[in-house]
């Protein structure tokens, strides 16, 4: 099988969610101008699973000539061993911090599953997500502009322009209880801040994005529609960014921006604190 010189297989492995190891990669692997196809693989917490795993990546590597790369995060020894086993490049993603920490701190680690940490540790603290989640949910896309004093942020903007992913991410990763409204074309008469938000606006952010990239994300909804049309998307962006600037609301555009990036603007923006779950 022939492979682009700069093309690599990219496992992200671990006993736990793999999460770390995927953030961590993403972070490195983008320091590279390089293709890659990856694979996640959670939950690795047998040795036959272990065992199937390795087999998976030796393939890989059989059929291609070129060593896979993996960034795995395992605490489980006897899995942990038959990773490190794989024809692969290999990247421990918990031993590049954990070993100089244990220097510094005088001690000895005691590794742990991460999912049983996340959740057990603190579960006030999962329980504030889950209802975070439940509250953020309840409140997309315009749903309900009830309880509004409840919420951390509140995301304005036209339609398809990144609001329920970030509410959701924000919802998910941080716990935070976000709220999401659209800007419809019927708005566009008369545009104006929602009564409901009024009061809320010091908690109140936009969000815009690009004329072209809005109608190429609309077009993949709705195709050849006014509702994609570069007119239309032209007239609500200039619109809705007259108002923001109009009432003083904080805006940002997510053209280039992945839901990661806009999340943490966004933290920055508002002075929110990251709840850890």
């Amino acid at each position: 099988m022939q492979r682009k010189s700069n093309f690599r297989d990219v496992f992200y492995v671990s006993d736990g969610t793999a999460i770390t190891s995927e953030t961590l990669g993403h972070a490195v692997l983008g320091q590279f101008p390089i293709e890659t196809r990856q694979t996640t693989l959670p939950f690795v917490e047998s040795v036959d699973r272990a065992l199937n795993v390795q087999k998976q990546i030796n393939r890989i590597y059989e059929e291609t000539g070129v060593k896979p790369l993996v960034f795995y995060s395992v605490v489980i020894p006897e899995v942990k061993a038959i990773i490190e086993q794989c024809s692969a490049n290999l990247y421990d993603v918990l031993n590049a911090l954990v070993d100089p920490l244990k220097d510094d701190l005088d001690m000895e680690p005691m590794p742990q599953l991460q999912r049983s940490h996340s959740i057990n540790k603190d579960a006030a603290s999962y329980q504030d997500r889950i209802a975070a989640i439940e509250y953020t949910l309840a409140h997309d896309d315009g749903v309900s502009l009830n309880n509004l004093e409840q919420a951390d942020i509140i995301l304005l903007g036209v339609s398809r322009c990144g609001k329920t992913p970030t509410s959701l991410y924000l919802a998910m990763q941080f716990g935070i209880r976000a709220v999401n409204y659209p800007f419809i074309a019927e708005d566009m008469t008369s545009l104006k801040l929602p009564q409901a938000i009024e009061p809320f606006r010091y908690k109140t952010y936009g969000l815009t994005i690009d004329t072209g990239r809005l109608v190429a994300i609309r077009n993949g909804r709705y195709a050849n529609s006014d509702y994609a049309s570069l007119q239309q998307c032209e007239s609500e962006l200039n619109k809705v960014e007259s108002m923001f600037r109009r009432e003083a609301i904080p805006y940002l555009n997510t053209t280039s921006l992945s839901v990661e990036e806009i999340s943490t603007r966004l933290l920055d923006m508002s002075g929110l604190k990251r709840r850890m779950c």
